[in-house]
Formats: C-alpha cells, structure tokens, sequence
C-alpha cells in the first residue's frame, strides 16, 4: 500500500512538497559506476540495495517524493543486453517496490515512478535536443508499454520528464490518457523556449486541460531559467508547478558539466510564490541541497 495517506494533488492544494534530488550523482557517491548506456537502470539488476539506499538518502534529507530508477529503463535499452521482455518488466516493477521499501514506515511519502524521454534510451546526449526524426504516434508506441508496466506496479504518479520537445509531451499524454493515475508533465528547457525551440506557453498548454496531469513544469534545466518557466507554466495551465534543477549545466557538445552555482533557499521561495508546488533538484543535486530545499520551505 501507498505510504502516502492522502493523494499528492490533494497535498499540493495544501502546500508545496519537496522533490527529491539526482539519482545518479548519489549513487556515483555512493560508490556506484554508472559508465554504462544503461545508466542506473543497470542497477535494477546489479546492485539495487544501493538504489534504496539512495532514496534513502533523500528522504533522510527531507524528500516526501522519492523518484524511481526506472527513466533509462525501457524494453528496447534492455533487450539490447539480452534481457526478455518480462525480465525488463520484472525490472521496472522493482523500480517501483525499492522506493517504497525506501519509504516504509515513513509517513506521507510518494513513489513517482519516473519515464524519461526516448532520447534517454538512446543515450547520446538527444534528450537535450529532441526532434528524433520520429512521428508523435511511433514515439506514443515507445512510451506505451513501458508506461502500463510501471503504472501496473502502483506507483502514486507517473513523472513524464526531461520532455525535450511537444511531440514527445503530446505522446506522452495519449500514452496516460485513462491511466488511472495522475502524472506530472516536465520540460528540459533552455531560457524561454522547450529544448526543440518551442515556445513554453504552447508547451505546457498542451497538457492544460488533460485531467491526469496534476502538474506542469521544469527538470534537466540551469536553475537560472526556472523561475520565468514556472510563471509561465502556471499562466498556461492554472495547475501547479513543478520544478527539479540541475546543479550546473550539461553542454551536449563537450558532453560535460559547467558548474553554475546557485542560492537554493532564495530561489524555492521566488518558485514558490510563482506557483511552483513540488520542489526538488535533478542532476548534480545531493541530500545536502534536498534539505537545505526542505529548510527553506518550512519542512525541517
């Protein structure tokens, strides 16, 4: 059963809710090598008490949304290393259950079961680029099983993120359409437009009046262009916001970081008070950041 008592889009009416941070860069301090395509999905398999021991780390920081490993995981990405396609669903489900087993006996916890963009499994840099030369139905066809797979395993909301473009985001939506649980929609973004160059108000209208999204908003991106987006999503759409940072910025043509510092507790109270409702970090954050996060919006 859920470890949460009430949904999440009931306590987002309440208050904002604190994200956890990247997964990767904790499992990288955990010891973890993740030089491989498969990124930490691989530990689904290979290690994952250590992806427990992650979410854990959050949560100890102040997380009340722990994110699953599953945004690498596909059946594509996995089929290509000799795994079946209910060993692959096996996965995901497992993707699932360590977050909860990571919440257990803690109250008012959420398990977001993360589906990143087809440019995750390709694993060359394309979900900051989009525009995959695909159509929205064969992309819809990508996400679709996957999708069924980790809502059947009872997540509390599916995260549709790192969305790099709106033919990913309108797959996406038919994908959930009658899901049965509610979903997030965020963009990776680079100043005011999607990272394929779309205008963000036409971006996130797009999921303005589909009745399983809860929240619209920003991952992947520099915390410098959040604010103006979560403005932005919020006038679009009336629903809340949600933003996850990166701790620096990614430049996919040297395939490295740029570390761009920022001051996390004045910035969640400008989100906040732009509409931001679920605040939490993405690459290149820690538990330090999550509760220096938590701290500033009152959680500690």
């Amino acid at each position: 059963m859920p470890a949460a008592t009430i949904p999440l889009a009931a306590a987002l009416a309440e208050g904002p809710v604190v994200l956890d941070g990247g997964l990767s860069n904790q499992l990288q301090d955990q010891g973890c090598d993740l030089s491989d395509e498969l990124w930490t999905a691989r530990l689904l398999a290979d290690a994952p008490d250590q992806i427990e021991a992650a979410h854990t780390a959050y949560l100890r920081a102040g997380a009340r949304v722990l994110t699953t490993a599953s945004y690498q995981a596909t059946y594509q990405g996995f089929a290509h290393r000799g795994r079946s396609e209910r060993e692959t669903t096996r996965l995901l489900r497992r993707s699932v259950e360590l977050a909860r087993r990571a919440a257990r006996g803690v109250p008012g916890v959420w398990v977001a079961a993360s589906v990143g963009p087809y440019g995750a499994m390709l694993a060359d840099g394309s979900e900051y680029r989009g525009r995959y030369g695909l159509t929205v139905g064969e992309l819809e066809r990508f996400h679709r099983p996957r999708i069924a797979a980790l809502a059947e395993a009872g997540p509390d909301v599916l995260a549709l993120e790192t969305v790099p473009d709106t033919d990913e985001a309108q797959a996406l939506l038919r994908a959930v359409d009658g899901i049965g649980l509610p979903v997030w929609l965020s963009y990776t973004i680079s100043g005011e437009r999607t990272r394929a160059g779309q205008p963000l108000a036409e971006a996130f209208a797009l999921a303005a009046d589909v009745p399983e999204v809860i929240a619209v908003g920003v991952n992947c991106s520099a915390a410098r262009d959040i604010g103006p987006a979560v403005a932005v999503a919020h006038a679009a759409t009336g629903k809340p916001v949600v933003a996850y940072p990166n701790g620096g910025e990614w430049d996919a043509a040297t395939g490295g970081w740029r570390d761009t510092p920022f001051d996390v507790a004045a910035m969640v109270r400008d989100w906040r008070s732009a509409g931001a409702r679920l605040i939490g970090g993405c690459c290149r954050v820690g538990p330090p950041d999550i509760a220096r996060i938590a701290a500033a919006l009152g959680h500690l």
